[in-house]
Parts: structure tokens; C-alpha cells; sequence
């Protein structure tokens, strides 16, 4: 864990990967030593020490006393006092532990030695620098995490940017706990919408974007299945009077009556494209038929079908991939959807699934029998599920002999196992039952150890009041606009902090700030809980934001400069006020921290330490002076820690994917 002077235990440590760890594994030590000399037969006996809730209990606290008391037939409160006494007199061998109590009915506090901390914390921050917090994993995995993966047929909109920032900020966090992490994006080309986009475009000629590749071709599959619906729609209402009721009746318009209005708007905003393709549909006799024809023609392979949807879906992975840079997020592999058909890996899988007795036929559909898989191989449980819920049935493909998007998963959940041990997508919550069908399915194949491997790291919607998204009407808050708009408020923050610095500098700054603000917005909140995203709460510099914590960093920057001398080193036992100890103590726990949010997936306590280490040294700077302390040797010893907390805020900033500028 550190690096020890001598390797004894009564020694100093000089540098350490994880300094509050260190006082840990002491206390630990010394309450084993301890229940060793006062309660023989005891040592062995499980040590778990908590971070008590107030700060007057000491730094860490056990409440071992109420457990070996039923052992003992004596009450918590003395075996306490017991271990106190014991303690205190062993801990000349601990340094980093200033004093034992007993305390509360029964509890055993320790109080941790400042000097020795600040010490070891501030210059384990300073000598690690960027590694600084990033604890490695004994064991190493390769990890496949796949995620965004937005079909290709309209922008990525502000709901799927969550994807990308958590699933960015995850392949970071893995890859800096020492994983070998690969970043995948699966192409979802195959189906309807990918058809129907491309059947619009055919139409229009194959035209050359006249605006951002991804929002030109949102714009043509949004207004082609407009026009789609509402001739389905006028087709139904004249059909079926005389069979439908009433009240089918009456749904039938209210739905003619929206996409009307959908068409109304979207001929408002590209005029070009929706007359034109209405002018070409309304010569089409039986538009539907030559989308399913073209769906079935691109599953086999079809050389024109091929060459038509291919070059639609690479003009708006295009658009995504302009989008992703200035995000900052990037992908190892792009992973085409059609490819594991055509390589017979999808037809393969189908036909193993076949010879299990748990595929069945439903008219002319295919069904897997899910319940029987978990049920029959007692997975229930292993997977989270209770005895009584009955998992629905997957249809595996449709009657015209096309596959389904699950189906067509299974394929590339095992070609992603060939490459990884451990494969992570992340996926809408709503994607709840197909991710679990696809473990029942992979679990039917044999494959039960890989389908334990297989995490769906889920997550909520986006709410961006006043907006309703549907990228079927084209009525989306796209990435793009939510980053255009983030950059130019920032601007207006930064100006007003920073006149003084050259234009250019403005603008990167701007750049920096805006977008930091965005994927903080989607990414504080604990992943399963909705987003509300409202612009004053996004770009804030005075509390819990992007911003906020970027403005931190820049502020010890400036102090850093303003002192305009180097330290190396400091009298630490000088730093004494008690928010100086807060700042320590939060600095020191940051590779914890850090190990929890690897091990347990959750980006969202990286943010919520940013953010709460911002708060302290504000606060730290808003009381104390730093460059103008009393002494010389305190300005020095509040420098060092003043550059701690940076290095700290910057590395955490970075695992979330934020840039951390050193001027505001």
C-alpha cells in the first residue's frame, strides 16, 4: 500500500497510494493487537472499522464490543474501556493513530495523528500527481463496455448523451482502477428505422447534407415516417368504418390529427426536404411494402440494399463521431449490427437455440421460452428475480423469416465474450427485460459463467422541461444544441471573471466549462434516478455543478501562482484549524472513494466527492489565509495542501470525463 522507510510498523511512511487506508490497516492492527493480549482467543476474530457520523468520534470507530460481548457475558461499554486502556499503550507502535476511547454503550473510537496524515497525504498526492487516488486492482480483467450506441437515423439527443457520459466516465474509472478497458459502439443498421431512413434518401435523390451529417439525416427519417404514418393512418380511418368502434375510431383520428401537426412543423423547418419527399411518396403506390422489402433484402445481404443503408448509416456516424470528439468520448470499436448476420453468427446462434427444448413456435413467430431457461437451471435468484415473477417469452424473429434486435444480441454478446471476461452495456432501464432475456438466452446456449459476466448497467431518462423527445416526430434536444448553448452561457460566466484574458483563451476556456457542465449535469445524479436538466442549475458557479468544481480547481491554481515561489516541503504539524484537518481528511479518503465508485460502478460518487471537496475549499479559502498567513512556514504548509486539493479535484474531475482549467 506505501511505501515504508525500514518496512516496520512503528515507522513513518514516506509516500502512499491510499493514505487513509493506511491509518485504517493501524487501527486494525492495534485492535487485533489488543484483543490478542486483553481477550485471549479473540485475535482472530473479524476487525470492520466505519467512518463515524460526527467528527468529535474520531476518524474511524468499530463496534466490535457489541459483538464479542455475547462471547464474553460482559456488557459493550466495559470491554470497551478494556481495549482503551490496552491501547493506548500499544499505539506507540502506530503512528498514525494519536489516541484510542471508549465511547457512546459500547463503541471504539481512534483519532488519528494530524501531522502524520498531512504529511503522508500531501505528499502522496504531490509525488503521484496524476495517478494520484487511482488504487489498482490485484486481479485485472478485460472489459468490453459498450455503450451509447445511438441507431443511426437521427442526432444524439440530450436522453442518449446520459448513455455516453456515464459509459465514458465508467471506461475511465475501470481503466484507471488498472482494467484493460475496450470502448464499444454497436451500429445498429438492421431493422425498420435504419429502412426507413434510407428509403427517404433514395427518394431524395441521395442528396449531400446541406447541414451536420446526423441532423440532416434525422430530418429525412423523421419527416419519411411522417409521411408514412399519416398515409397509414388515412388508409385505417377509410378502411375501417365499418369494423372498427366507435372509440378505435376516435384514437384513430386523435393520431391522424398529432402527426398531422408534426407535418405542419416539420415543413416549417426544412421546407425542401418535406416537399420533396411528399412529392416522390405520393407517386409511390405501396411505400410500406418496399421498406419491408428492403429490411429483408439487407439481411441477406443484398448488394444494393447493402451499399444504399451502409452509406446512410456511416453520413450519420459521421455527425456522431463530430458530435463524441468535442465531448471529448471516443470508441476502441464500431461494431457493425448487419455484420453478424452475414457472417452466419446470428443464423448459428438461432439454430443451437432450436435444438433446446426451449424455442417454440406462436403462429408463424418464433418464441424463446425464458421462464423455463431460469426455472429450469435455478437462475432466478443468481440474477436477482423472485421465485414468483414468470420472465415473458422472446420472440426471436418475425414471420416474414427477419430477426429481432435481441436475437441478433445474442450473437454479439458471445463475439464480445471471445474478446473479454467481463462485458458491461450500457442500455436504458427500460431495457430491463430484454437484457435479462438475453442472459436466459445466453444460458440456454451453455454459456451461464458469461452471462453472470454480463452487467446491464442501466440508467433513467432525461427530463428537459418543456420538451417532449421522439425521434420518430423529430422533436429532439439535441447533444449539439445542448453543448452550443452551454458554451455561449459559460462565455457570459467567464467574461465577467476573466476580462483581462485574450479572446482565444476566452473561448477554449468557454469550451472547457460548457461541456464539463453537461456531463456533470448527467452524471451526479445516482444513474437509476430521472434527470431534470435546467440551464440554472447546469451552468452555476456558486454550488453543485460542473462549473463549480472547475472554478475550485482554477481558484488554487491562482493561489498557487500568486505565491510565485516553489515549496517542496513543509512543517505540517503547523496546520491545525479544524476545516484545514476537513480538507486532509477528505483528500486522504479520495483513493477509497475512488475504489468504491471502480468496484461498485457508480460514477455519480466521483461527482458528489468533486463537489463536496469543492465546498470545503471554499470554505478553507473563504477563512484562512493562504499566500499571506502570519508565519512564512504556515503560507507554506497551507501551499502544499492548497496544491493537494488540486491535484485531487483535477483527477477527479478527469475520471468523469470534465477537463479542469487553471484560469476561469
Amino acid at each position: 500500500m506505501g511505501n515504508r522507510l525500514n518496512g516496520g510498523i512503528g515507522m513513518s511512511i514516506t509516500i502512499s497510494e491510499s493514505p487513509f487506508t493506511e491509518f485504517r490497516m493501524q487501527c486494525e492492527g492495534l485492535l487485533k493487537r489488543t484483543l490478542e493480549k486483553t481477550f485471549k482467543g479473540l485475535a482472530a476474530y473479524k476487525v470492520t472499522l466505519e467512518i463515524p457520523p460526527n467528527p468529535q468520534f474520531g476518524e474511524l470507530t468499530s463496534r466490535i464490543c457489541f459483538e464479542i460481548s455475547k462471547s464474553l457475558s460482559e456488557t459493550p461499554i466495559n470491554l470497551a474501556r478494556q481495549i482503551e486502556a490496552e491501547a493506548n499503550i500499544e499505539k506507540k507502535e502506530f503512528p498514525m493513530i494519536e489516541s484510542v476511547e471508549a465511547a457512546g454503550q459500547g463503541y471504539v473510537n481512534f483519532h488519528v495523528d494530524f501531522t502524520e496524515l498531512s504529511s503522508l497525504t500531501i505528499r502522496s498526492a504531490r509525488a503521484l500527481n496524476s495517478e494520484y487516488g487511482h488504487v489498482k486492482i490485484g486481479k485485472p480483467e478485460k472489459i468490453i463496455v459498450e455503450h451509447t450506441s445511438v441507431n443511426p437515423v437521427h442526432p444524439i439527443h440530450v436522453g442518449s448523451a446520459r448513455n455516453s457520459v456515464l459509459g465514458d466516465s465508467l471506461a475511465r474509472i475501470l481503466s484507471a482502477r488498472g482494467h484493460k478497458v475496450f470502448r464499444h459502439y454497436y451500429i445498429d443498421d438492421v431493422g425498420r428505422q435504419s429502412s426507413i431512413v434510407a428509403y427517404g434518401y433514395k427518394l431524395l435523390g441521395k442528396p449531400k447534407p446541406a447541414i451536420k451529417p446526423d441532423h440532416f439525416i434525422g430530418a429525412i427519417y423523421a419527416i419519411t415516417n411522417c409521411l408514412l404514418e399519416i398515409r397509414r393512418l388515412k388508409a385505417l380511418l377509410n378502411g375501417g368504418k365499418g369494423s372498427l368502434s366507435h372509440d378505435e375510431l376516435q384514437k384513430v383520428r386523435m393520431d391522424l390529427d398529432d402527426w398531422v401537426a408534426v407535418a405542419v412543423d416539420l415543413q416549417q423547418r426544412f421546407p425542401n426536404l418535406f416537399n420533396s419527399l411528399l412529392e416522390a411518396m405520393e407517386k409511390i403506390k405501396d411505400p410500406e411494402f418496399e421498406i419491408n422489402a428492403l429490411m429483408r433484402r439487407y439481411e441477406l445481404g443484398d448488394e444494393e440494399a447493402v451499399a444504399l443503408i451502409r452509406e446512410v448509416s456511416s453520413i450519420c456516424l459521421e455527425g456522431f463521431k463530430q458530435t463524441l470528439k468535442r465531448a471529448n468520448i471516443s470508441f476502441d470499436s464500431w461494431d457493425w449490427e448487419s455484420s453478424f448476420i452475414w457472417s452466419g453468427e446470428v443464423a448459428e446462434c438461432l439454430n443451437l437455440l432450436k435444438r433446446t427444448p426451449y424455442v417454440f413456435h406462436r403462429g408463424d413467430v418464433l418464441e424463446f421460452d425464458a421462464e423455463g431457461v431460469a426455472r429450469d437451471l435455478g437462475l432466478k435468484s443468481i440474477f436477482g428475480l423472485k421465485e414468483t415473477y414468470e420472465v415473458p417469452s422472446l420472440t426471436l424473429g418475425r414471420s416474414d423469416g427477419t430477426t429481432l434486435y435481441t436475437t441478433r444480441d445474442i450473437a454479439y454478446s458471445l463475439w464480445k465474450f471471445r474478446r473479454a471476461e467481463k462485458v458491461i452495456n450500457v442500455i436504458g432501464m427500460e431495457q430491463k427485460l430484454a437484457q435479462l432475456q438475453l442472459k436466459l438466452a445466453l444460458c440456454a446456449l451453455g454459456y451461464v459463467e458469461e452471462a453472470k459476466r454480463l452487467i446491464h448497467f442501466a440508467y433513467n431518462l432525461v427530463n428537459f422541461p418543456g420538451q417532449r423527445i421522439s425521434g420518430r416526430r423529430g422533436r429532439y434536444v439535441t447533444l449539439d444544441e445542448v453543448m452550443d448553448e452551454a458554451v455561449l452561457r459559460a462565455c457570459e460566466e467567464v467574461k465577467k471573471r476573466s476580462e483581462e484574458l485574450p479572446e482565444a483563451e476566452k473561448r477554449r476556456i468557454s469550451e472547457q466549462v460548457g461541456i464539463g457542465a453537461v456531463k456533470y449535469a448527467l452524471i451526479e445524479t445516482d444513474p437509476l434516478k430521472p434527470v431534470t436538466f435546467t440551464w440554472d442549475r447546469v451552468i452555476n458557479f456558486e454550488r453543485n455543478s460542473g462549473p463549480y468544481i472547475q472554478y475550485s480547481h482554477a481558484r488554487a491554481c491562482s493561489i498557487l501562482r500568486r505565491a510565485s515561489r516553489n515549496v517542496e516541503d513543509a512543517d505540517f504539524s503547523l496546520l491545525k484549524e479544524p476545516i484545514e484537518h476537513e480538507l486532509i481528511l477528505m483528500v486522504a479518503r479520495f483513493p477509497e472513494i475512488f475504489v468504491e465508485a471502480a468496484d461498485n460502478m457508480k460514477p455519480n460518487i466521483i461527482a458528489d466527492f468533486a463537489n463536496a471537496l469543492a465546498d470545503k475549499f471554499n470554505t478553507f479559502y473563504a477563512a484562512l489565509p493562504v499566500v499571506k498567513a502570519e508565519k512564512h512556514e504556515l503560507s507554506d504548509a497551507r501551499l502544499l495542501l492548497v496544491d493537494a486539493v488540486r491535484i485531487t479535484l483535477r483527477n477527479a474531475l478527469n475520471l468523469i470525463g470534465i477537463e479542469a482549467p487553471e484560469r476561469m
